[in-house]
């Protein structure tokens, strides 16, 4: 009996020391990477005509995984499920623009911040709106995209004297815009460039505030990977790589075919 239950607690200990290796092998050993993604998002994750998936953050990742030596493969999720997409293990880690906050690192582990930008108060060019003035700004319609950073500002700062609708993606919010269903709308400001003509002296639609970056509770610290909390190898060897095309000028590269400004942190 002794001898049977010593062979036991052999076998469950080997089988843990090999569960362990497994593990650490897993880890370390990726030969396709899968990275969720909300597309479109432009200039950071869009389809070309002929379907080819880019972007600023497509390229970024591509040039990742290639100094890697890994596959990555892209999954698209829509943005309000792709945490438990993560959780679900439907992918490895998101890479789609998701900025770093407290709240977000509850669920998930991240990587560190790899570029940041600023968002903005959008309207049309015939409309004087003051942002500042809050008692002018009763009974007027702003859209956001649902679950985002700027839907977290708006509504905190802004819930109790605009009408809020909130939309799936960001060509959802530029169709009501220009369709004259909204007054205005709040978004990251390299979306609106890609999305809207703005800012130029022909254009209909016009910027109504200073970039806004601030608070840092709403606005985290910067944009990051996300992985699953045991992930912590996968992150590092992510790490690794960014700081990598970073120093050798591969980042920049990316950076200065998507902007005409730094977003490098």
């Amino acid at each position: 009996m002794r001898y049977t239950t010593l062979s036991v607690a052999a076998i469950l200990a080997a089988g843990v020391s090999l569960s362990m290796v497994s593990t650490a092998a897993l880890a370390r050993d990726y030969d396709e990477i899968r990275l969720g993604v909300d597309v479109p998002y432009e200039p950071f994750m869009y389809r070309e005509a002929d379907g080819t998936l880019t972007g600023f953050e497509i390229e970024l990742g591509n040039a990742a995984c290639a100094y890697m030596e890994v596959s990555c493969t892209w999954v698209e999720q829509d943005w309000d499920g792709i945490i438990p997409g993560l959780l679900a293990r439907n992918y490895d880690a998101i890479m789609s623009s998701m900025a770093i906050t407290d709240e977000r690192a509850q669920r998930v582990l991240f990587s560190e911040a790899y570029y940041t930008t600023p968002s903005a108060w959008i309207t049309t060019r015939d409309k004087e709106i003051d942002i500042e003035d809050r008692a002018s700004l009763e009974g007027l319609t702003v859209g956001v995209q649902r679950a985002t950073l700027q839907d977290n500002y708006v509504t905190e700062r802004y819930g109790d004297v605009l009408e809020i609708r909130r939309y799936t993606g960001a060509d959802d919010v530029v169709t009501d815009l220009m369709a004259g269903r909204l007054d205005l709308t709040f978004m990251d400001y390299p979306i609106a460039e890609a999305t809207i003509d703005i800012d130029t002296p022909e254009s209909n639609y016009k910027r109504i505030s200073d970039f806004i970056k601030q608070p840092e509770e709403i606005f985290g610290q910067g944009v990051g990977m996300a992985f699953r909390p045991r992930d912590e190898a996968l992150a590092e060897r992510f790490n690794d790589a960014l700081r990598a095309i970073k120093e050798n000028g591969t980042y920049d590269e990316i950076m200065n075919r998507y902007f005409n400004y730094d977003v490098r942190l």
